[in-house]
């Protein structure tokens, strides 16, 4: 059998959906009755399409899965994530300004799953940069998201952990 990672953790912004919560849209979000997700001036607010199957597949795999988004808007994001019907895919979230590196150290406490256990996903070189380091000997495998998350993204990081 493959080996499979102890926790998933995604990026918010450029990695689930297609802008930053805390710039390019205006919260509060709110659902309306055609079932689209609005912000405060009627801007429609949408998943990257593959977003929910890639969760889904995670969760039947019996995979945690973590957020961790350096965003300031930490409401807005929190909201999306309900609104878009995703909190119950997420075990852990670190949502807040900051380093990831901060946010991995937190997940690594508070999930007891060791750095060298975890797959992440995200849209920004840097952040993939910072926690690649993490670790004394094997480290956080990363893949880094150029156009949003989907399933074969997905395959992808699984079989680069495997190979770990």
């Amino acid at each position: 059998m493959c080996k499979k990672p102890g926790l998933v953790v995604f990026d918010l912004d450029y990695t689930l959906w297609p802008f930053w919560v805390d710039t390019h849209v205006d919260p509060p979000f709110q659902k309306n009755s055609d079932g689209l997700i609005r912000d405060r001036n009627g801007q429609t607010v949408k998943l990257y399409p593959e977003v929910p199957a890639v969760l889904e597949q995670l969760h039947k795999e019996g995979i945690p899965i973590a957020a961790a988004s350096r965003t300031g808007e930490i409401r807005g994001a929190t909201q999306l994530l309900d609104l878009f019907g995703l909190k119950h895919y997420f075990s852990h979230t670190e949502i807040y300004p900051g380093s990831k590196v901060t946010h991995f150290q937190r997940l690594c406490q508070q999930t007891r799953t060791p750095l060298s256990q975890m797959l992440f996903f995200d849209d920004e070189s840097r952040n993939i940069y910072d926690v690649s380091k993490l670790g004394t000997w094997r480290c956080v495998t990363c893949v880094l998201v150029p156009n949003g998350m989907n399933l074969a993204l997905l395959s992808h990081g699984l079989e680069a952990f495997a190979r770990s």
